[in-house]
């Protein structure tokens, strides 16, 4: 496996960021799991760090299986298969108003009492402990682009091919330590994948 732990994938990518540091760059991660990672290569970049929140949403019956995501304004991603895995149109309203109601959650206790940091004309870096179908890679990415950044960074340790292709309008750098031929769930490429709860979040993001 490449990755011990996410901490490890951090400074690992850490690392590959090495370039952007001195350029105040701004760290956005994914929460739950890219949360504690962001904060790692904020530290190593001198960054800032914040977060974006984006949630993907479930197949019919198969709620890990992402057939889109959406962002906190409400703009919506669907993957090319999306009618094919049963998602008809009053699925999608039905899961796009259940995801905004998680991301409204989360929000409000992981950022209580301030603004989201804003992306306007900064070296943005958007972090995540690894994609599958990049459904809500698209939409954080999409969400950032929309507030005007200087460059938009895609930054993960582990993606397949195809995957990193369908991101490509949407960024302007793929940083991408492992992509390989041969996936099937981001934590097969972990020792240790456990589940990042709300309060590492929390704590990730106080005082910044």
């Amino acid at each position: 496996m490449p990755f011990i732990d996410r901490a490890d994938a951090a400074a690992q990518l850490a690392r590959a960021l090495a370039g952007h540091a001195g350029k105040r760059p701004l760290v956005l991660a994914v929460p739950r799991g890219a949360v504690p990672m962001g904060a790692i290569i904020a530290d190593a970049l001198g960054a800032d760090l914040d977060v974006v929140l984006v949630r993907k949403l479930g197949a019919p019956g198969n709620p890990e299986f992402a057939i889109g995501a959406v962002d906190e304004s409400g703009w919506t991603y669907l993957t090319p298969y999306a009618a094919a895995a049963g998602a008809d149109s009053e699925y999608i309203d039905r899961e796009r108003a259940a995801q905004l109601e998680v991301l409204r959650r989360r929000r409000a206790a992981y950022t209580p009492g301030r603004e989201p940091v804003r992306a306007t004309g900064r070296q943005v870096i958007i972090v995540d402990d690894g994609l599958a179908t990049g459904a809500s890679m698209i939409a954080a990415l999409h969400a950032i682009r929309e507030q005007k950044p200087a460059r938009l960074v895609c930054a993960v340790p582990v993606a397949p091919p195809r995957t990193l292709e369908l991101l490509q309008p949407y960024v302007d750098e793929v940083v991408c330590l492992e992509t390989p031929a041969g996936f099937r769930a981001v934590g097969e490429f972990y020792r240790d994948f456990s589940q990042v709860e709300d309060a590492e979040v929390v704590a990730c993001l106080k005082g910044r």
